[in-house]
């Protein structure tokens, strides 16, 4: 039988989008390994592990705890994801898979917190076109 989570749309992005951080991220430099890789690879394994912690909670209260890091972990995946983009280490077409499945998981993830007595509107999208480059 399958735990619980597993059933949770939002922990299968999450879960698919830290699979694909942690291999896109073998390709980069190495003198990287601690820094950029290393916070991506964390952020990115924090938004699913974070859902899973959270849904064996006792109460709504507490597992909502857990989705608002969640969503933090995710914002943070995007921004790494920029900054990943504009300094060379992502090409657009890598950029824009791996952006897509981060709004696509962060959407979810605010639906389920929404679900659960979560207010206000939808959280905001990232959907910008690949960032401009500001490195000369």
């Amino acid at each position: 039988m399958a735990p619980p989570y597993e059933r949770l749309h939002a922990w299968r992005e999450c879960h698919e989008l830290a699979l694909v951080v942690y291999r896109v991220t073998k390709s980069f430099p190495t003198d990287e390994r601690y820094g950029l890789t290393s916070q991506l690879r964390r952020a990115a394994f924090s938004s699913a592990v974070n859902i899973v912690e959270g849904s064996s909670r006792k109460g709504r209260k507490e597992f909502r705890r857990f989705l608002d890091i969640s969503l933090s972990s995710l914002t943070e995946v995007g921004y790494a994801l920029r900054f990943a983009t504009e300094v060379g280490l992502l090409e657009d077409g890598v950029w824009q898979d791996l952006n897509d499945r981060q709004n696509r998981a962060r959407f979810l993830t605010w639906q389920l917190y929404r679900a659960l007595g979560g207010g206000g509107g939808p959280p905001p999208t990232y959907t910008n076109p690949r960032p401009p480059s500001t490195i000369s």
